[in-house]
């Protein structure tokens, strides 16, 4: 399989003779709504999950009742989160549903912007610093950063794609 590929009804053929019961599928959502119309379309039922890449109504547009059950991994919404209401309303005020990443790229600026105030200066090392250095506010909520630069905390749930919108149905964090 090559991303960008049309037709991927060999890849389904191979699927369905190996009498899949589901299919994780790591790529891009413009490649999977092809599947998964594919799949449903040569009688294959087979449960389809999948990462982040679907939360996008671009999804459903390929699918479309083919994408129904389909489920995804992605953090909690971050547009019903308090925080987030002024910008949300604003960008919804222009016309453009924030879905997906953009209230987290948002974040990210948001959150660059105040360690290069902290740090005073554009200095890269000097930012990093900063950006380890305690907790900031943002869209999504207040982040902090480990030493390696990665976030202190992250959730996620399960989505689902029912009538054509994902809907949130879980908690995806493993069971101790």
């Amino acid at each position: 399989m090559n991303p960008g590929e049309r037709d991927y009804s060999a890849f389904v053929t191979k699927l369905k003779a190996a009498n899949i019961d589901a299919l994780y599928y790591g790529g891009y959502h413009t490649e999977l709504g092809l599947i998964a119309r594919q799949m449903r379309e040569q009688g294959l039922n087979a449960q389809i999950l999948s990462g982040d890449a679907l939360n996008t109504q671009e999804f459903w547009s390929i699918t479309g009742d083919a994408g129904e059950g389909l489920l995804f991994t992605f953090a909690p919404d971050p547009r019903a989160k308090p925080e987030a209401k002024a910008i949300v309303d604003r960008f919804k005020a222009e016309g453009y549903d924030p879905e997906g990443y953009t209230l987290y790229t948002y974040a990210a600026i948001q959150i660059w912007a105040q360690a290069v105030t902290k740090a005073g200066s554009l200095d890269i090392e000097k930012v990093q610093d900063a950006l380890h250095s305690g907790e900031f506010s943002s869209v999504i909520g207040p982040l902090t950063f480990d030493k390696q630069g990665d976030r202190t905390t992250a959730d996620y749930t399960w989505y689902e794609w029912t009538k054509g919108t994902y809907v949130e149905v879980g908690d995806a964090k493993p069971k101790s």
